[in-house]
């Protein structure tokens, strides 16, 4: 098998069956046509990433944009949605992988975000491989036979397909145009987009998009004029694609309103995306001494700054017709325990009823077993209408809402042993090439690693690093536990009959990345740098 490639690009990487009717010569055109006009502003704006970092470091807080301002003043709605994105009670996510794919089709969700990001582990054979499954799936040709002759396949009736390119931050080194490297992001989105597009409007539900990661309204903007290019290349009229927002940054939460109007041509809502969120929040202020979060399972969305955040994301969306989209709540299903089953039940239940009596137009769930308990709540507030923008919110939030970290207590040696565990566990599955994992009967993705190592960090760094029982959270005792949880993941992972190989490596990683004293910026940078 060979390609036949425009001037300029490479690929340097296997092609395995079916990935020729990927990287056509014209789907790699428009690749590099897009990274040719947008590489340099990507650039740009991760450099700004950067500056606006040493700034917060050296005590600098976020807070509203005074030259944005008229924006927020002004009386402006986004561009009205296309029926298929009317109604989106219930959203579920996950990887693009074959059988993934199809049962979240089949879900009865109203919507199904498939992911080439945070639940997916970005090797090359995952990525294009996603590309042939979604190709297949938009067509309803894909189907999936399991090792022991299961079939799956499409029901007639399935969710509206969205999808997850990859953030900024991140690169598709497997490809290069003219030398350089192109953005993940425009790799993800210019083949599917080429690929499925005129077939997605021919069958009346896409091109639809959720765009992850941002900081602010100028990487909202970059997004907008990619839009408007791949568009006029396949002679699409601009603003059939539609796109959510994931807000899962701090900085991007001031800014809400300046990236809808960015993408008011092309804007389907935004998404409270909370476990990005409070990674954001660790990562932006992490050399803030009196900033250190408490355990991970205390963080919920109801303290103060989670709260303050998703209801702002509603008020926002709904003064300017866009849908607010609750986040995912990571609990799943549990077969074999049904006290503890009902619990995790019960659990989804609340975070929906809460999301819904907010106003938010639909939430997110992570298994199928949770659409119907999911779409039950909205309905319950909703009715039969298909959003909920009649409630407009009146809360005035300032900056030192969203600031207001709290709470900073319990730190306890079993949220630090949680961390530990996790972190290993995810980064061994996704060294393995699985980035969507059930742990500890919560389904995790990469915003989970990130989480567990940057909380291990800051307790390590932060003065205010004590666990209840009055130790330090010390380098040493990170260090002497990380063996004892290795042990503890390699036996739960033996017991499902799934291979350890990885496991050693991932603790070596989890343990560099959370003691380094520079902090990495995203575990997933040098992760990709060692992955195919």
């Amino acid at each position: 098998m060979s390609l036949k490639l425009p001037a300029g690009v490479q690929v340097n990487a296997p092609l395995h069956p079916r990935f020729d009717e990927i990287l056509t010569h014209d789907a790699l055109s428009l690749v590099a046509k897009l990274h040719r006009a947008f590489e340099p502003r990507r650039q740009e704006l991760l450099k700004k990433r950067v500056e606006r970092q040493a700034r917060i470091d050296a005590g600098e807080m976020p807070d509203f944009l005074p030259e944005t301002k008229a924006v927020r003043d002004g009386d402006w709605k986004i561009a009205p949605l296309p029926k298929a994105l009317e109604r989106r009670r219930t959203e579920i996510t996950g990887p693009v992988e074959a059988k993934m794919i199809i049962n979240a089709y089949n879900s009865g969700a109203d919507s199904y975000m498939t992911d080439f990001e945070d639940s997916n582990s970005p090797n090359w054979f995952n990525q294009i491989q996603g590309q042939v499954n979604l190709k297949d799936a938009i067509r309803r040709k894909l189907s999936f036979v399991n090792e022991v002759g299961k079939e799956y396949k499409l029901n007639d009736n399935i969710a509206t397909l969205q999808i997850r390119p990859r953030g900024w931050h991140l690169d598709e080194k497997h490809v290069l145009v003219d030398g350089q490297r192109v953005s993940g992001g425009i790799f993800d989105f210019g083949l599917v987009f080429f690929h499925n597009a005129q077939e997605q409007i021919a069958r009346g539900a896409g091109p639809f998009y959720y765009l992850p990661k941002m900081e602010s309204h100028l990487e909202a903007r970059l997004w907008n004029e990619i839009f408007c290019m791949a568009q006029d290349e396949l002679g699409i009229p601009r603003g059939t694609i539609k796109a959510t927002v994931l807000i899962e940054t701090i900085l991007a939460t001031f800014e809400m309103e300046e990236i809808l109007y960015e993408l008011r041509e092309h804007s389907a809502g935004l998404n409270a995306g909370r476990w990005d969120y409070i990674f954001s929040c660790i990562k932006k202020f992490k050399k803030n001494k009196d900033f250190c979060l408490a355990n991970r399972g205390a963080i919920t969305m109801e303290v103060p700054f989670m709260r303050s955040y998703a209801l702002q994301l509603v008020k926002v969306c709904h003064k300017r017709g866009a849908p607010a989209m609750g986040g995912m709540s990571a609990l799943i299903p549990i077969k074999d325990d049904p006290v503890a089953n009902e619990k995790a039940l019960a659990g989804i239940r609340h975070d929906k009823t809460r999301d819904a009596n907010d106003g938010f137009d639909g939430g997110w769930v992570a298994h199928p077993g949770l659409v119907p308990i999911a779409h039950e709540e909205f309905v319950k507030v909703l009715g039969d209408k298909p959003n909920q923008w009649q409630k407009q919110r009146t809360e005035v939030f300032a900056g030192k809402d969203f600031l207001n970290f709290q709470p900073e207590t319990p730190i306890t040696e079993v949220g630090l042993r949680n961390n530990i565990n996790v972190g290993i566990h995810y980064l061994g599955s996704w060294l393995a090439g699985n980035g969507c994992v059930p742990i500890h009967n919560l389904m995790e993705d990469a915003a989970t690693a990130e989480i567990s190592r940057s909380q291990v960090w800051q307790w390590v760094v932060s003065p205010k690093g004590i666990l209840d029982d009055g130790r330090k959270v010390t380098a040493d005792l990170v260090r002497s536990l990380i063996p004892e949880e290795l042990a503890k993941v390699k036996k739960t992972v033996s017991a499902q009959g799934e291979d350890t190989a990885t496991y050693d490596q991932a603790a070596g990683i989890f343990e560099k990345m959370s003691l380094d004293p520079n902090y990495p910026e995203f575990l997933t940078l040098p992760l990709y740098e060692a992955m195919d």
